[in-house]
Parts: C-alpha cells; structure tokens; sequence
C-alpha cells in the first residue's frame, strides 16, 4: 500500500520535460557585462539586421508603434532580458543622423568647420547624450515609483538600462522624422515671418516631442511589472500649453516660430 502511495506521489509531483524552463536554458550574459557586448558589437556590422532595424522604424511611425515593444516581450521569454541584443537600430539611427546633418549643413551653406561641429553637436549630444540622460532619469523614476509591490517571495524586478536606452531610441526616431526630415523639405515655408509659418513650424516641433514621449510611454507600459507608466505622458500637457500659449501670444509680440530660433542657434 505504502510503495502504491509512493508511485501516486510521484506521478502528481512529475514534470513533463517540455514543459520544464530550465530543461534548455538559453545562454545568458551577465546583467552587467551586457552593455559593453552592446557597444562592442557596433563595430561588426556583420552581426546587425538592417532589415529587421528599418521593418522597426516604419513600425514606429506607423499607426501601431505599440506592435515594436511585443518583441521585447518575447526577448524576455527567450532570453530573461527585455533590451534589444542587435545595435543595428543605433547604428542605422546614427548613420541616418549623420546624412541629414550633412544635408542641413549644405542648405544653410555653413563652412567646413561649422558642419562638423553641427554633425557633433546633433549625434552626441541631441541624441546620445540627451538620450542617456533621459534613460538614466526615467529608468530611475520607473524603478523607484512604478514598480508594482508583490510578495517578499517574488524577486524585484528593474528597468533594464540598455532597454531604457532602447526605449528612447525608439522615441527618438519619430523625432527625426519630423525634425529632421520634414522641416528639411518645409524651411522655405516655415523660416518665413507671419503667422501660417509659426503653427506650421510650432506644430512639427509639438508634434515631434508629443510623439516622443508617447512611444516613451508605450516602451514603459509594456513592462508588466510596472503601474502608472501614464506619468510619462504628463510632458506632452506642457508641449500643448506652450503651444497654445505662444498662438495666443502671438499678437501681443510672444510668438516665437521654434523653427527659426533653432536655425539662429545652429546656422546663424
């Protein structure tokens, strides 16, 4: 009866093999070592998928930028981390930078050395630098304030900073769409005087920033360990009530065209 018992015992307490998360674990590369890998792979383009970095990008400026984050979900199940393991998204984002730079430089006729310092001053510090600060800031507001609170038998989970990098990367790109590309073809209209050129430029500049952190909140949203990730929405209420106060400003002298303060800052 007792050895009966036994063969019942075991038989309930049995796992079938395929359903075991440890029967082929995936390699892992230890949390800390995984940014440098990042970065060192950008010199191998060899290992990049463009294909799958531009399939991204139009995803993001598509009317479901949403569907880019579901990979980060099965990264997770496959890999236990949420972060891209591919740097050709900043590779290409950089690369795209860089042409548009040069373009800019070349229709604002700047001298030589007035174009490098603008390709400098736009690649390391409009989207690097300014992008890892922004990461470093949210990943710590996530990780501090929005991480949901469960049982001390649960392990704490945390924004990955490579994937906090990734997130604005991802927000980044919409930003350069707009910016970056279609002011270009609109500098004509939008360098004018007169009210039509101050909405349309003001209207790029909000639009590219409320973008920006739209896709923010979405990155952060996908996380399902994380609550209240709508706070990261709160800097589009004031990218719309600077736009609305400069349209009502405008005739009382506040009307600053953005478009035409940045020309000032970068070209003039």
């Amino acid at each position: 009866m007792s050895s009966e018992a036994a063969h019942s015992r075991k038989s309930r307490l049995a796992v079938p093999s395929g359903a075991d998360p440890l029967a082929n674990p995936a390699p892992r590369v230890p949390a800390a070592n995984r940014p440098l890998q990042y970065f060192q792979r950008l010199t191998d383009v060899r290992q990049m998928d463009i294909q799958s970095a531009l399939d991204q990008m139009k995803t993001l400026i598509s009317t479901r930028p949403q569907v880019v984050y579901k990979t980060s979900y099965y990264r997770k199940q496959t890999k236990n981390h949420w972060a891209r393991d591919d740097p050709a998204f900043v590779a290409m984002q950089a690369v795209f930078l860089v042409v548009a730079g040069i373009a800019y430089s070349v229709a604002f006729r700047i001298s030589l050395q007035g174009a490098i310092s603008f390709l400098l001053y736009t690649v390391l510090w409009n989207w690097l630098g300014l992008g890892l600060l922004i990461a470093t800031i949210c990943r710590e507001i996530a990780n501090r304030q929005l991480v949901v609170q469960q049982s001390t038998s649960h392990v704490r989970q945390q924004v990955e900073w490579l994937y906090a990098f990734d997130i604005h990367c991802n927000s980044f790109f919409p930003v350069f769409v707009l910016l970056y590309v279609v002011q270009f073809f609109l500098l004509p209209v939008i360098l004018q005087e007169g009210l039509l050129s101050l909405v349309i430029a003001n209207s790029i500049y909000a639009g590219a920033l409320s973008w920006y952190w739209y896709i923010t909140h979405l990155g952060y949203r996908a996380l399902p360990f994380l609550s209240h990730t709508e706070v990261f929405l709160f800097p589009i209420v004031a990218v719309v009530i600077c736009y609305c106060a400069i349209l009502v400003g405008y005739p009382l002298g506040f009307g600053w065209n953005w478009a035409r303060i940045m020309a000032r800052f970068y070209f003039m």
